[in-house]
């Protein structure tokens, strides 16, 4: 498999998040009032500022004017009307008041769950660059893999190695989520592990943090009968997608693949911005999204001739595909560009704004809804597939079970794909759209 890089700020760009993530862009106040308000806010050094901040944020942007019929002024006046003697008696407060607008996507977090956030979307971490699990027959904390061009792979950790202690501290029974925030910290300091290897001594290993690009779009070249296929699989929308996107199906146009399969199940979401540089890396014409404020102002967002391919495509989907997922499989559909398989999509149609407030801790307030190109409201609804198969659990629990079969015979969905690839066009665009291999200036317009 392999990679493809980029980097730029999540906070400078529009995210869309899906089932577990959400949605950011740069604050409507624009950057000189939200200095101001930082200034100010940081002066008083108050919950009670934090507070009135997420309430004047909501204020602004959400994208109902109505606010779930509650009165927003009145809850305003009752959350300064109280006194907080911590930060985390604000934050409750806020949480509370938030939850009143029925919406699961505005919500508030707190520093660490903001930059959670920010490392998630922004596809990098500050680590030795490895995949973990604990291992279901041993219940040993083992490496999956070592990502490329990492600390981890450059001294010779291999998946299948078990971390026995980190820094000294056992890791017997530890979860996954307690490792990594061992082993993350600042680029540049040092970590020590404890690796059991099969057929050798336990040994400690000396590596030094760094920051490392999270590779989330994987891909491969298959040869399925007497076709080339490229198989490209896309974790998630993160800021660096677009860029590995872009040079994943490059290098798979230079081995002059047939068709394209192009799995976004289990995808929950990500950048705004990287969806829509996706989808212009697979068609020239026609609309790839639009999106509706809260008084309605509209603003539709089309392929701008940058095509890199226009071979034959079907893209994969599950009841896990959200958000982003759902832009880009919706404008493929929509455009007739690709032919969908797979699982009813998620169904969220909704855009968030991020902002970091004067504390660290952040906000993420609903602004917008989005369409397909067609004009489609997906929102609580998905996206039906072309061909919808969904798997049984027996078929969930072998995939889960055995990852390598994903992208296989083996595996019912990407072998209907291959099937509809191998006997029709449908999912090719009109032979008089030219294409060009994007620009870097492309690639950058937000």
């Amino acid at each position: 498999m392999n990679q493809s890089a980029k980097s730029y700020s999540p906070l400078q760009v529009a995210l869309i998040g899906g089932a577990i993530a959400t949605t950011a862009t740069m604050s409507v106040f624009g950057p000189a009032w939200t200095r101001g308000v930082r200034a100010a806010l940081a002066l008083q050094d108050s919950p009670k500022a934090i507070v009135d901040q997420v309430w004047q944020l909501v204020n602004h942007e959400y994208v109902d004017g109505k606010f779930n019929q509650q009165n927003w002024q009145a809850t305003r006046q009752s959350l300064l009307s109280k006194d907080y003697s911590s930060r985390e008696e604000a934050y409750a407060a806020i949480r509370v008041a938030l939850q009143t607008l029925g919406d699961p996507y505005t919500r508030f977090m707190d520093p660490q769950q903001f930059e959670a956030l920010t490392s998630q979307t922004s596809g990098e971490v500050s680590g030795i660059g490895i995949r973990m699990e604990v291992n279901e027959k041993t219940q040993r904390l083992t490496v999956v893999e070592a990502i490329e061009n990492s600390p981890a792979l450059k001294s010779g950790i291999k998946a299948g190695d078990e971390i026995l202690a980190i820094d000294g501290k056992p890791t017997l029974k530890m979860k996954v989520d307690d490792a990594s925030k061992l082993i993350r910290g600042k680029a540049g300091t040092p970590i020590k592990l404890r690796l059991g290897r099969k057929g050798q001594n336990a040994f400690d290993l000396k590596l030094t943090r760094a920051n490392i690009e999270v590779p989330t779009v994987l891909y491969t070249l298959k040869q399925e009968g007497n076709r080339r296929v490229g198989y490209i699989r896309l974790r998630e929308f993160s800021a660096h997608a677009a860029e590995q996107m872009q040079r994943a199906i490059r290098d798979l146009n230079s081995k002059k693949v047939d068709s394209y399969v192009l799995d976004l199940r289990g995808n929950p979401g990500g950048l705004l911005q990287a969806s829509i540089e996706i989808a212009r890396m697979w068609y020239d014409n026609g609309g790839i999204v639009k999106t509706v404020d809260r008084v309605g102002g509209t603003e539709e967002t089309k392929a701008n001739r940058t095509a890199l391919t226009s071979r034959p495509l079907a893209v994969l989907v599950d009841g896990n595909s959200a958000s982003a997922s759902e832009i880009l499989t919706g404008a493929l559909k929509d455009n007739k560009r690709a032919v969908v398989v797979g699982g009813q999509t998620f169904g969220k149609a909704l855009v968030q704004s991020v902002h970091q407030l004067a504390d660290g801790s952040g906000l993420a307030v609903t602004i917008a809804h989005y369409y397909t190109p067609a004009g489609t409201d997906i929102n609580h609804k998905g996206i039906t597939p072309d061909i919808k198969l969904d798997l049984t659990e027996a078929q969930e629990r072998q995939l889960a079970s055995n990852p390598d079969l994903i992208g296989t015979k083996s595996d019912p969905q990407y072998a209907r794909a291959i099937a509809i690839l191998s006997n029709n066009n449908f999912a090719q665009p009109p032979a008089n759209q030219p294409t060009r291999p994007m620009s870097r200036a492309d690639n950058l317009k937000f």
